[in-house]
């Protein structure tokens, strides 16, 4: 047959059935597939593009039904502006007005960040002169969903929580040194500060307002002292301010005013205790009957790890435990046990190794199927396909900037089924050629090349029919396009390999494990 007769696949099937280079290719292609499984990133669901952000702007004494008007309401105006803003959240508090963000599930992060700061930054003139700088925090999926989560808790009820928060606090700025950790948060922390229970009553009796408090106990810290009103018992207003001296004595000095002449001292109208936040009313509850819970409460921190962008979930999570087994010995001195509550590298992993278990045993089902439709040779050939072929495709995923998440194993095992057709078809078509009177005047190789040349067409067309499916998978919008995505990727993908891996090694294999002397 002459080489003009050929079309794509008799002409792959030529070029590389005789070719001392076609099983150096076999074992690359295996090696790369095996790199590719070990070094592409792991997590437990595919990365999405997710953008918004959160305005905040401070004006303080001002009160909830004023922030709303002066600076919750402009703000949403100006900010509906920009386009690809699909929903705007506002809450209006004392002294500050909050604006969250949400833009259309596919809106560029880094562009959609750069409007909204732009956009505040222009009418920044339509503030009240009095509000504080804006502050414009973005949103960032990656770090805001943990990876990883570990409750931290003392063993013997030797730490109380301010101290066990200064261990774990410290402990969190050495696991954020690692390799790709991106944020660590704390929930349930409760730092030290000083808490102050002004008396309502000594405030009537010396005429003096909780405003003029704050203004007194602004210079010991960094932002003003919320007052809106806590109470305890209905008697205490309680203020809380960051630690910023030795001890409550200090504070309790500070000159809040004067009456009848003489200076009122702070410990004339309020209470001063080092302590944790008491504020929350649930916190205040506890601290109300706290002899009373003494004996139950455990002292209990949980750390929050979050990843950078594309890294993998499954190292990140692994360096982090490793670290924490080599400073058990320190935590076991400090009476401090943990738990790991939440391990998206455990999951992430196990899925990937469940799917090489399954993709291991496809390959074996469907030899099994073979030997008794072609024969043992026959089988080994196809079985041999599918693992290039998997290879190959996460290879190509690899260097597209994908990893392995359950919707990447979803599109996998989905196609296997898919992956064989193409080497079933080429290899019963060799074997049927052989089987023919005019198979006697050729070679095995004469024979591979025309019997892949003749299915070359049509089964070209029928994958091609397959792989225009899920192309409409890729103007899905939203968020299930998002999450959806590598579907119409892997998909194709592995069906196209699936071609051109057939029609190279599917005759080579023939050429070199079937004898013709065996169907003669």
């Amino acid at each position: 047959m002459e080489e003009k007769e050929l079309n794509i696949a008799g002409k792959l099937a030529k070029g590389f059935v005789k070719h001392p280079l076609t099983f150096v290719l076999f074992v690359a292609i295996l090696v790369l597939g095996y790199l590719s499984l070990n070094f592409m990133p792991r997590e437990e669901n595919p990365q999405m593009v997710v953008a918004g952000g959160v305005v905040i702007v401070p004006l303080p004494g001002a009160k909830a039904d004023e922030i709303q008007k002066v600076i919750v309401e402009p703000l949403e105006k100006k900010i509906r502006e920009i386009k690809g803003v699909e929903n705007i959240f506002s809450i209006a508090k004392d002294s500050v007005g909050i604006v969250q963000v949400q833009y259309y599930i596919g809106q560029g992060k880094q562009i959609s960040d750069l409007k909204l700061y732009d956009q505040i930054m222009k009418n920044i003139d339509g503030l009240p002169k009095n509000a504080m700088q804006p502050i414009i925090k973005t949103m960032d999926i990656d770090t805001d969903i943990p990876v990883a989560t570990i409750a931290f808790y003392s063993k013997n009820k030797s730490l109380t929580q301010t101290d066990l928060y200064k261990k774990i606090n410290k402990l969190g700025h050495d696991i954020n040194k690692i390799d790709n950790v991106a944020q660590i948060g704390l929930k349930g922390a409760k730092k030290e500060q000083f808490n102050i229970l002004v008396d309502s009553k000594k405030l009537l009796e010396k005429r003096i307002t909780l405003g003029q408090v704050a203004i007194a106990l602004k210079g010991l810290t960094y932002k003003l002292p919320n007052i809106k009103a806590h109470t305890v018992s209905n008697n205490y207003v309680v203020v809380s301010i960051d630690n910023a001296l030795e001890n409550e004595k200090d504070i309790e000095n500070i000159i809040i005013d004067s009456f009848n002449g003489q200076p009122v001292l702070l410990k004339d109208i309020a209470k001063v205790s080092k302590g944790f936040d008491i504020k929350n009313k649930k916190t205040a509850l506890i601290y109300s009957k706290l002899n009373d819970l003494k004996e139950q409460e455990i002292p209990q921190i949980t750390m929050t790890i979050s990843k950078l962008k594309g890294a993998n979930t499954v190292a990140i999570n692994e360096n982090i435990f490793k670290y924490l087994d080599t400073i058990s010995n320190d935590l076991d001195e400090a009476n401090i046990g943990y738990i790991i509550t939440r391990n998206d590298g455990y999951t992430a992993n196990h899925a990937v190794n469940e799917l090489v278990f399954h993709l291991a045993l496809s390959v074996v089902i469907i030899a099994i199927l073979l030997i008794f439709a072609l024969g043992l040779k026959e089988a080994i050939i196809v079985s041999l396909t599918v693992p290039m072929i998997l290879s190959l495709t996460l290879f190509i995923g690899f260097m597209m900037g994908e990893t392995i998440n359950r919707i990447t194993l979803f599109a996998l095992l989905l196609s296997l089924g898919l992956l064989v057709d193409a080497a079933i078809i080429v290899i019963e078509n060799i074997h049927r050629h052989m089987h023919t009177h005019d198979a006697k005047d050729k070679n095995l190789k004469q024979i591979a090349i025309e019997a892949t040349n003749e299915i070359g067409d049509p089964t070209n067309v029928a994958t091609i029919a397959i792989i225009m499916t899920f192309i409409p998978m890729f103007f899905v919008g939203g968020m299930m396009g998002q999450f959806m995505h590598p579907l119409p990727i892997f998909v194709p993908i592995s069906l196209f390999v699936s071609l051109v891996i057939a029609y190279i090694f599917t005759p080579y294999f023939v050429v070199k494990l079937l004898k013709k002397r065996s169907i003669e």
